[in-house]
């Protein structure tokens, strides 16, 4: 290595360390017990109650004005970054608007949960249970469940398929126009509000009438934004006034000056575009309660900013990464609260608030500039839970940022993780997305993708797929096991099979079936989330919703793309390779041996005897055998098939695409879908988890982790526009020798740039700190694994996935 990369990789780890500033900054936070903040709720019931006369959408809008106007402002003693989302450091506002019942029923328990406990005191329960009975009735969950119906009611109450997420909180899921919103401010797009609402002044039709409030909506919307940055102006310059030390005098009378300055007009410096920037953020948030609210190409759209600030002089690098950190932490702050029944599916309380570097240019050219390795740096000094980091990869990718990436990886908190632009570009263009428009995706969330500014609600379906329940059905004439309903009729049981092609067949039939009816599922989900959560400031910051006067949920956006949840995929690969090899080519376990050992859950000798022959004897998926590796590319091929043909509510309004996709990104689904599953013909036992993502079950990966990727490419990955999920954990003495990280870097290019591979992240960690961190959790609180697509702390999630994340296999090479 020359003496300039020596000091150069001197310099990144230099810069991976915190101000002793944020150092007390992000102590403060994590070790704040997590609670309850009562006052956007009483605000927005305040609200609904004073506007009961008006429209939806403008009740939404006083709602959100009123919250901004009265809510409790916050500057940290340590930040330069301002903007809170509620009255407390680590505290989750309650949105009453979307359930209560599960706030009503649970409120006395949150602090006794296995994982993701909340400790509210006394007081805020009462405040937040005091206004539970208005909204009895009111509620998206109420009214979505009965929109549904009866025998998509039926299914969903089976979990065969769940939504239950967004009947009792917001959407999201999407990336707002941070480039535009920069270039041009808010006071633009409320001007533009003020004159479209001329436009339809005296509305003739029903059609001028609705767009009438829409943008009356949208202005009450965007002056409360630009209230609430004045608001953090007056309070800033307030503190500074008392304030004796005056460093931070300075710095109090430089955040009245950013807050005065993005509150109308576009930012001029970095300072303040970053500024705008969380301000955006955080006030989303408080509109909705949806995750993945992603920030996008954070290093392009700010970059042109930091070139000014370096012509003029303005700051040094270790303001800038402080500036960085501070934002970050300030993202890990915002907390939601979900039902428990929710919190299985998310668990460690991830908001998945991504944020994409690197990539290309619409030329090609590699993207990475200065501010890349500012923000990879920064996020590896602060190690946290969020941002969600993910760096878009491609064959001409800089390779001393490649190398910092892995040094990155190399902390052991599951960041950054890789995208792979080879693919993801094409299957863009593919569904009709724009070049231009393309070549400027971002992560969204976990692994999904969409353009940021251009995409609607949302890139992830409503629905979880359970893979594994639809399968059991297949096999028992479409009789679903659990609740012993059949909601499709099959072909026929296991044991009037003749060949495998049967079993494929069965397969076939259920899973388009099931795929329809998730989509269904989701359709009255968002029929209700559009008529009575419509989201107006993130969709004023989405092309074409000011231009067509529509909210995103209605059709405004430029494109429309969908993505399924599909769970239990190499389950269900090594549960159709034991059939066919053990059932019908060998016939080594007979029929009714295997419902003996499925209907006991492989108890006795006998049972353990064929649970070892179906782990033991058949291939598996995740070690390159093709025998395997093909049929879940033709089982998971029905499924695509049938999605794609699967239309959104907006189809025919205005957006390109409007349709559906298949997407791996299960989250911790794996977890509570696992615990309403049988035991399976891949030797899984009864109720335990099912496998994460796209990758292989546990203990299943024998050949390491090239075999795995070899697997992971064999799948239609061009199709699954939402993402194929590789979750993969390596001991962390693989990467202590440089060595070895350079081999790394081979195994990437050769998975995206030969393989095709979509995605992959990395959980550095070895199975006794897991195990310790288990038995000791006051001794290991910073321990930050990855989950699925995102990383959370260790000792918040629950037992369960504990001990799923303890169980995956840990690759040497």
């Amino acid at each position: 290595m020359s003496c300039e990369k020596q000091r150069s990789r001197s310099m990144s780890k230099e810069n991976m360390k915190l101000s002793k500033r944020m150092e007390a900054y992000r102590q403060r936070v994590l070790y704040s017990k997590p609670t309850l903040c009562s006052e956007r709720a009483v605000f927005y019931t305040e609200a609904y109650k004073e506007h009961e006369d008006k429209p939806v959408i403008m009740k939404r809008a006083f709602a959100l004005k009123k919250t901004l106007n009265g809510m409790t402002l916050r500057i940290e003693p340590e930040e330069l970054i301002v903007g809170n989302h509620s009255s407390r450091i680590y505290a989750a506002p309650i949105f009453p608007e979307y359930a209560v019942e599960w706030v009503r029923n649970e409120i006395h328990e949150f602090e006794h949960r296995p994982g993701d406990a909340y400790y509210p005191d006394e007081k805020t329960k009462e405040e937040i249970l005091s206004i539970c009975g208005y909204w009895d009735g009111r509620t998206t969950l109420d009214k979505g469940r009965s929109l549904m119906p009866e025998k998509l009611q039926r299914i969903h109450n089976t979990s065969i398929i769940k939504a239950e997420g967004n009947l009792t909180s917001g959407d999201a899921h999407i990336a707002i126009h941070f480039r535009k919103l920069l270039e041009s401010g808010i006071q633009s797009y409320l001007e533009e509000a003020w004159e479209k609402k001329e436009t339809y002044a005296y509305a003739l039709t029903e059609e001028d009438v609705r767009k009438y409030h829409y943008y009356s909506a949208t202005a009450v919307s965007l002056e409360a934004f630009q209230d609430y940055i004045r608001r953090f102006a007056d309070f800033a310059d307030e503190l500074g006034r008392k304030e004796e030390d005056a460093k931070r005098r300075e710095e109090l009378s430089l955040i009245r000056d950013n807050c005065s300055r993005v509150a109308e007009k576009p930012p001029e410096n970095f300072y303040q575009a970053l500024q705008l920037m969380y301000f955006s953020q955080v006030v989303l948030q408080i509109e909705s309660n949806g995750h993945s609210l992603s920030l996008g190409r954070v290093d392009q759209y700010l970059y042109p900013f930091l070139l000014k600030d370096k012509e003029e002089g303005r700051y040094d690098e270790a303001f800038y990464s402080e500036l960085l950190v501070n934002t970050w932490i300030k993202l890990v702050s915002i907390k939601k609260i979900r039902p428990w029944s929710h919190t299985k599916f998310s668990a460690g309380g991830p908001l998945y608030q991504n944020v994409t570097i690197g990539g290309q240019l619409e030329d090609g050219s590699d993207a990475v500039n200065e501010l890349s390795f500012l923000i990879l740096r920064s996020v590896g000094a602060a190690k946290l839970t969020q941002p969600n980091l993910s760096v878009r990869f491609h064959p001409g990718i800089n390779q001393d940022f490649l190398m910092e990436c892995i040094e990155v990886i190399q902390l052991g908190f599951g960041m950054p993780a890789f995208n792979n632009d080879s693919v993801v570009i094409p299957a863009l263009k593919n569904l009709g997305v724009e070049s231009r428009d393309a070549w400027d995706y971002s992560a969204i969330g976990c692994i999904e993708v969409a353009v940021p500014g251009r995409w609607g609600y949302r890139v992830t379906g409503k629905h979880f797929l359970n893979f594994m329940r639809v399968f059991l059905a297949a096999i028992d004439d479409g009789i679903d096991p659990v609740s012993g309903e059949q909601f499709c009729k099959g072909i026929g049981k296991l044991e009037d099979f003749t060949s495998f092609d049967q079993v494929m067949q069965a397969w076939d039939t259920q899973v388009r079936f099931y795929a329809k009816a998730g989509v269904g599922v989701d359709s009255a989900v968002d029929i209700i989330l559009r008529d009575e959560v419509p989201d107006i400031l993130c969709s004023a910051f989405t092309d074409n919703c000011l231009e067509r006067g529509m909210t995103i949920h209605e059709g405004g956006s430029k494109y429309d793309f969908v993505s399924g949840l599909q769970v239990g995929i190499a389950n269900l690969a090594d549960s159709l390779s034991a059939l066919k090899k053990l059932i019908f080519e060998e016939k080594r376990i007979g029929v009714k041996e295997l419902r003996d050992a499925l209907s006991t859950n492989f108890e006795g000798i006998s049972g353990e005897k064929i649970r070892q022959i179906l782990q033991n004897y058949a291939p598996r998926y995740g070690n390159d055998q093709d025998y395997v590796d093909e049929l879940i590319k033709e089982a998971y091929g029905s499924y695509i098939d049938e999605i794609k043909h699967c239309p959104t509510i907006r189809a025919g309004k205005g957006p390109i695409g409007c349709r559906y996709f298949a997407g791996t990104s299960s989250i911790s689904g794996n977890v509570p879908a696992g615990s309403v599953v049988p035991a399976t013909p891949d030797g899984r036992k009864a109720w335990v988890p099912l496998a994460e993502g796209a990758s292989p079950s546990a203990g299943a990966d024998a050949y390491g982790p090239t075999a795995v990727m070899k697997s992971i490419s064999k799948l239609p990955t061009e199709q699954i526009t939402g993402g194929v999920l590789l979750n993969q954990k390596l001991s962390p003495s693989v990467l202590e020798h440089e060595k070895k990280r350079n081999l790394l870097i081979n195994m990437l290019h050769a998975f995206f740039d030969d393989l095709k591979g979509w995605h992959v992240q990395y959980n550095i960690v070895d199975r006794d700190t897991l195990i310790a961190a288990k038995k000791d959790p006051e001794s290991y609180k910073d321990l930050i694994v990855r989950v699925a697509g995102y990383s959370a702390f260790f000792t918040n999630l629950s037992p369960d996935t504990q001990d799923d994340i303890i169980a995956r296999t840990e690759q040497q090479f």
